[in-house]
């Protein structure tokens, strides 16, 4: 249902001329996530808004990115592949090889051609939200911890990033990046050159 209705949308131009309140965009959202991909999505919501106040930033903007992040997540392998090429979005080998990671850039495709959503920043915070990049925004930075720290999510180490992302951004941002890379490691797998890149330029630059 999901493809099937974002292929319509696509195919008849998909542009949404004004953005959804987030009333609309949580009953579209309701129709488009299972439901623990919602409860983790309204989780990163809240823990984006709570950082947000927390870090002078933009609680609206923090409560639309956080709710919208993962709105392109419950899609098949082969779903995602074709809305890319139909989006013009172009995939590099890794991105190809761990097909987790297309939901950012495609999400933010979704966001704005069907959510209403053109704000560079909210567009920005869910492009980027799983791999990180160097020189993240405010916004795309408490995005990316809320959706490692969330209410919902349970893992070894989970408490000591919430105790730390509530005490300074940055660190939290390397212990999550810190973390992922051990657990990429551990697989076995390929780590994207984005999140490589955003720990460097934290540790160089920003502490």
């Amino acid at each position: 249902m999901l493809y099937h209705y974002f292929y319509e949308v696509l195919k008849l131009g998909g542009n949404v001329k004004h953005m959804m309140d987030e009333n609309q965009i949580m009953d579209k959202l309701k129709e488009l996530l299972t439901e623990d991909r919602l409860k983790h999505s309204i989780g990163v919501r809240d823990t984006a808004v709570q950082l947000a106040k927390i870090y002078h930033c933009d609680m609206d903007k923090a409560s639309v990115a956080g709710l919208l992040h993962d709105c392109a997540k419950d899609l098949k392998k082969q779903q995602l592949l074709q809305l890319c090429d139909n989006f013009d979005i172009v995939l590099n080998e890794i991105e190809r090889s761990e097909i987790h990671l297309i939901h950012g850039p495609l999400g933010a495709k979704f966001a704005q051609c069907y959510f209403g959503i053109n704000d560079p920043e909210i567009l920005d915070a869910i492009y980027y939200h799983t791999v990180a990049k160097e020189k993240m925004t405010l916004l795309t930075k408490i995005v990316y911890l809320a959706d490692f720290i969330e209410p919902n999510r349970d893992y070894p180490g989970v408490e000591e990033i919430r105790r730390i992302a509530y005490d300074d951004l940055n660190d939290g941002i390397l212990a999550g990046i810190d973390a992922t890379i051990r657990y990429v490691l551990k697989r076995g797998k390929v780590i994207h050159p984005n999140t490589i890149n955003a720990r460097n330029y934290i540790l160089l630059y920003e502490k």
